[in-house]
């Protein structure tokens, strides 16, 4: 019963925190592609470039996010800095509702980079998961996690869809209104912290114990290199997919929160039996998980708008077991470096893998969106590529993990 309340807990506060983490995707296309308005004029500036920094912002705090809170957590503890972390995000909504009445976009800008900060807890709820429970468990409560989370895609903007008609800044705030009864629910439910052995310093923590601290171990350096790849392909295609239903099909924000409900619709329910165990390396299935999604982006980026559909469709089939392959695989073999720190390395690198596409992307799309997909369906065709190379190396044994 413990472990139930404990999984379902975690759940629910990745649901949230993707929800109120996805709400701007369909919102913002119509805003930057639209008629002329004081956010899509700032500056003078192109509105391809600055949709570009609006969809920064929220990767880059959770870069910052991820890479801290997670090793914060281990020293901490989980429940303090959950706690902290969601009613803070919860803020962050509001101030970003708050932003989009007045179209400041400094404020904007602002308030989504904010909030990402504080949404870089997931590695925090995964860490929790995988210190807690074991052996086939842990598996199947790490896929049920990403699983959430991936529904969070699908709530957040099926939310935005539903309500922005009767005023933008709703879905925001009632996204804010979640996460408070989150919190609520994680201090009635987790338990309570032991305390911190001697006295401890956030601000030394961040600089000593940061997640890009584990790159100095060749293999996690080389998990580092392939998953940033195939992130940077993720990436594009999450944060892009929709100005492509823009540009190709006409879509407005209620046309591509029902595409992204089927989309995350078809994730989450692949992530519920994701996590089953299976023999053989895993890094192996990762390779060949990767390369149908690689397929999958660069059928969006080179097809027509019934091909490019289908492809957005189908893509969450392979990425929700490439993520339950590869996060059992890392929890269980770089366990000694900290199970917060280490979950905190595969989100900040996802993090950091939104951020380069946001910016690069952003660039890309000034001449033609489909580059952005077709260079990142080649990015994770690269990724899976050395992910089977990887594989087939006679020294990953498991002294290589030591």
């Amino acid at each position: 019963m413990q472990h139930r309340l404990l999984i379902a807990t975690a759940c629910l506060l990745a649901l949230l925190s993707t929800t109120g983490a996805s709400l701007a995707y369909p919102l913002l296309p119509p805003l930057f592609a639209g008629a002329g308005n004081a956010l899509n004029s700032f500056l003078g500036l192109p509105p391809k470039l600055l949709f570009g920094i609006a969809l920064m912002a929220n990767p880059a705090g959770m870069l910052i996010g991820s890479a801290v809170l997670g090793s914060w957590s281990d020293s901490l503890g989980r429940r303090r800095m959950l706690l902290l972390t969601t009613v803070g995000a919860a803020a962050g909504h509001l101030l970003t509702a708050w932003a989009l009445l007045a179209q400041s976009f400094p404020l904007l800008v602002a308030a989504r980079f904010a909030t990402g900060v504080l949404e870089g807890n997931g590695a925090i709820l995964r860490a929790l998961l995988a210190e807690r429970l074991g052996g086939a468990l842990r598996k199947h409560a790490l896929s049920w996690i990403n699983g959430a989370f991936h529904l969070g895609w699908l709530v957040g903007p099926l939310l935005s869809g539903l309500s922005a008609g009767h005023s933008i800044t709703l879905p925001f705030c009632l996204a804010a209104a979640g996460l408070v009864l989150g919190a609520l629910l994680s201090l009635l439910v987790l338990p309570p912290d032991p305390a911190p052995a001697g006295t401890l310093d956030p601000w030394r923590l961040a600089r000593e114990r940061h997640a890009f601290t584990l790159l100095r171990h060749g293999p996690l350096r080389t998990l580092f290199l392939i998953y940033f790849a195939y992130a940077c392909g993720v990436a594009g295609f999450y944060e892009f997919f929709p100005l492509w239903l823009v540009e190709v099909g006409g879509y407005d924000a209620a046309g591509i929160a029902l595409v992204n409900m089927a989309m995350c619709g078809v994730m989450t329910a692949t992530a519920m039996v994701a996590g089953r165990a299976h023999p053989g390396d895993a890094r192996y299935r990762a390779s060949c998980q990767a390369g149908a999604v690689a397929l999958a982006i660069l059928c969006v980026g080179l097809g027509n708008l019934w091909i490019g559909m289908a492809a957005i469709m189908l893509f969450g089939l392979p990425h929700a077991f490439y993520n339950a392959t590869l996060q059992a695989w890392a929890s269980e073999h770089f366990a000694g470096h900290g199970q917060g720190a280490v979950m905190g390395l595969i989100s900040t690198t996802f993090c950091l893998a939104q951020l380069a596409m946001a910016l690069g992307g952003g660039l890309l799309a000034l001449v033609d969106t489909r580059l952005v997909l077709v260079a990142g369906g080649l990015l994770a065709g690269w990724g899976a590529v050395s992910m089977r190379r990887w594989s087939r190396q006679s020294t990953a044994t498991q002294t290589e993990f030591a």
